[in-house]
């Protein structure tokens, strides 16, 4: 089987057109050269060159095998970049998974600081529940995942990482009779129908709503449509009902609707980032720039 020293030998004689040339560039003796081309002919069963009085000219084949070696030798020196750029770090594809009640604005400053470090890299974003994402990432088809809180099931293969706890708003249709307060607690609520629903096999946003619901003795109302995702941001605008998001998702809220905060000392949501356990170096730096402190109010998006 060709070598790659041959493959980089035949492509130095054919641009210098000269053995004697092309073994002063590659610091060889001029008859190693010549042995190795004429093994690599040998091996490939036509020649690669005429030998002329003075010089050498590739033959058709050995023109049509230049071609196809320099782009081959282009791909393999690329794959060598692109591997020693994922071994430290410095580019490759990171795969993020991130849930509906996460929305992408949310965590772009950290994307942002991290593509300014590696500017080589790229970033695979996919939507996916708290759930779904440990099992993605326990299997090995995907990097890193943020995840709500709380999560009905773990794996040993996944760690989690808490994030700075998120201040959960109310959203409601701007015509909605308690749009007119500046702030409410989650009590008040009661009367209301939510337009969203606890699912019996996962955690995350709406079981921390649920949850903090029924601690304050009332289950939430169920209004006639329904939805776990950021659907309900339009539903809510439409005026089914109500619901309890984080601030980060209330601000995404286009028009027909109102935020007002939460008075409720935990009226918080816990989130997480999601890491094997043996985290690549593109997740390790991804981590670097997550914030590691408790957010203050003011850090979040203010009210509509």
């Amino acid at each position: 089987m060709s070598s790659l020293r041959q493959i980089r030998y035949f492509l130095t004689v054919a641009e210098f057109g000269s053995f004697t040339a092309a073994a002063a560039a590659l610091f060889v003796a001029q008859p190693a050269l010549s042995r190795q081309i004429a093994l690599l002919e040998e091996e490939l069963g036509f020649p690669l060159f005429e030998r002329l009085p003075r010089g050498v000219r590739l033959t058709p084949a050995g023109e049509r095998y230049r071609v196809r070696m320099q782009n081959c030798l282009r791909e393999l020196d690329e794959a060598a970049e692109e591997g020693r750029d994922l071994a430290h770090g410095q580019g490759g594809v990171l795969r993020l998974l991130h849930s509906s009640s996460t929305p992408v604005p949310v965590f772009l400053p950290w994307l942002r600081q991290l593509l300014a470090q590696v500017p080589r890299l790229r970033v695979d974003l996919d939507r996916l529940s708290s759930e779904l994402q440990i099992a993605e990432i326990a299997a090995g088809k995907a990097d890193l995942g943020l995840v709500r809180l709380p999560l009905l099931r773990r794996d040993p293969a996944v760690r989690l990482l808490p994030l700075p706890p998120e201040p959960l708003q109310v959203l409601l249709p701007t015509a909605h009779p308690l749009a007119r307060r500046v702030a409410l607690h989650l009590a008040e609520l009661a009367p209301y129908p939510f337009v969203s629903a606890v699912h019996r096999e996962r955690g995350g946003l709406a079981r921390c709503v649920a949850d903090l619901c029924l601690q304050r003795g009332f289950v939430p109302q169920l209004a006639p449509v329904l939805s776990r995702k950021t659907a309900m941001l339009d539903l809510v605008a439409a005026g089914f009902g109500i619901a309890v998001v984080p601030a980060g998702l209330a601000a995404q809220a286009g028009p027909g609707t109102t935020c007002r905060p939460l008075l409720d000392a935990d009226a918080r949501t816990e989130w997480a980032v999601a890491v094997p356990l043996q985290a690549g170096p593109l997740a390790q730096r991804l981590l670097a720039c997550l914030p590691t402190l408790e957010a203050d109010g003011d850090d979040w998006p203010a009210t509509k």
